[in-house]
């Protein structure tokens, strides 16, 4: 029997409310196939299934807040009938009685020495929250936290300012930084975009924001240390670049949804997918495989007037790279000085992942990209991991 869990929908989230249901108990669902949507504190979620099956029950209903790793449903694998005298809820009962410990709560309390299983929790159901660990440990003679009482509708900008904090803080605590930039010529990769523009429809054009996102994502193949995520004391490449794009939402904050196998694609299918994702975004509608699993986060801020950013790295993620806006400086070109429009790229990175040669590896080859724009419209080659770690 498969339990299907509330899965973590970004290292800043704690819990969900469930909002709809898409399936039934005796229906057939398909790997990928979006099954229920849920609440976070950033977005409505369309949130998917990772496995074959036949829905054997549904345990949570529409309307109920729970802990990550809640039970949602049981399916059934081919071939499989539920046992004999024995409900699906039973079968999960032992799963389910266990006090439910946020992720973010559980690897906090491992650090301080708070066992967290003992803690009287504030959040819904009683979960064991950031919180609840974090004053169990500062505060010996505290008492326990209670239940809130329920309160009207869900002040989302507030509850999406909290989780933001929450999560940057745990990243200033616990990620050893640091940080570089590049200002990097851009006249050859705007009159290759002029160019490639040219007569086309309005919603056909690229932006450079698409050229830097797959420079991004080529100029990882050979420093494969800035793609992937610190977890449990130690590094893990991911296997592609799965690109969080930092996106302003209407009513405030924030998210980075991922942009999929940024690398493989052309410039015209990433443009169409960017432009897909940020609307969905705007409009809360987002699937929960966007916001799990990005390996790195791209911040443009260029239309928002500044020159630099220097980013926070997003947990467990180890980097994140930012673009200002495009800028016109004085450069020296074939021996003269000319008005040259330029980018400030920058990069902050986990020292635990990577050291600053490294990092300044990438950010070279990130300039040497944008030189030669042409080469990027097209499915880059693939690059073995060996291959890509030599300088």
């Amino acid at each position: 029997m498969i339990r299907f869990e509330l899965p973590s929908l970004g290292a800043d989230m704690d819990e969900g409310t469930l909002l709809e249901w898409h399936i039934k108990p005796g229906d057939a669902v398909k790997r990928g196939q979006v099954v229920a949507v849920v609440d976070t504190s950033k977005a409505a979620v369309d949130v998917e299934i990772w496995h074959d099956g036949v829905v054997a029950e549904l345990l949570v209903q529409p309307g109920q807040k729970i802990p990550v790793g809640t039970v949602l449903a049981t399916l059934l694998e081919a071939g499989e009938s539920p046992m004999a005298g024995a409900s699906p809820t039973a079968a999960v009962a032992a799963a389910v009685t266990r006090r439910a410990v946020s992720p973010s709560a559980r690897r906090r309390a491992r650090e301080l020495g708070v066992d967290a299983e003992r803690l009287q929790g504030s959040g819904m159901q009683g979960s064991v929250t950031l919180a609840d660990v974090e004053a169990a440990a500062h505060v010996a003679t505290a008492a326990p936290a209670s239940v809130p009482a329920a309160s009207g509708a869900i002040d989302r900008a507030q509850d999406m300012r909290k989780a933001i904090a929450a999560a940057m803080s745990r990243s200033k605590r616990e990620i050893p930084h640091y940080y570089l930039s590049e200002t990097i010529p851009m006249a050859r990769a705007l009159a290759w975009l002029q160019q490639r523009n040219q007569g086309l429809p309005v919603d056909e054009r690229l932006l450079p924001a698409v050229l830097m996102l797959k420079a991004v994502a080529v100029a990882l193949r050979r420093t494969p240390e800035l793609n992937g995520f610190h977890r449990e004391g130690r590094f893990q490449a991911a296997a592609a670049v799965h690109a969080g794009v930092a996106i302003s939402l209407r009513g405030g904050g924030l998210v980075a949804p991922a942009l999929h196998d940024v690398g493989d694609k052309s410039l015209a299918a990433l443009m169409s997918e960017l432009t897909d994702l940020v609307k969905r975004a705007r409009a809360g509608s987002l699937r929960s495989s966007e916001m799990s699993d990005p390996t790195v986060t791209v911040t443009n801020l260029g239309d928002q007037g500044v020159e630099t950013v220097f980013g926070v790295i997003y947990p467990p993620q180890v980097a994140l790279v930012g673009f200002g806006r495009l800028v016109e400086r004085p450069w020296v070109v074939d021996g003269s000085v000319q008005a040259t429009p330029v980018v400030c790229a920058t990069l902050a990175a986990d020292h635990r992942a990577s050291d600053g040669h490294r990092g300044a590896l990438f950010l070279a080859e990130l300039r040497e990209l944008l030189q030669q724009p042409q080469e990027l419209d097209a499915p880059a080659p693939a690059t073995s991991t060996s291959q890509a770690s030599s300088p």
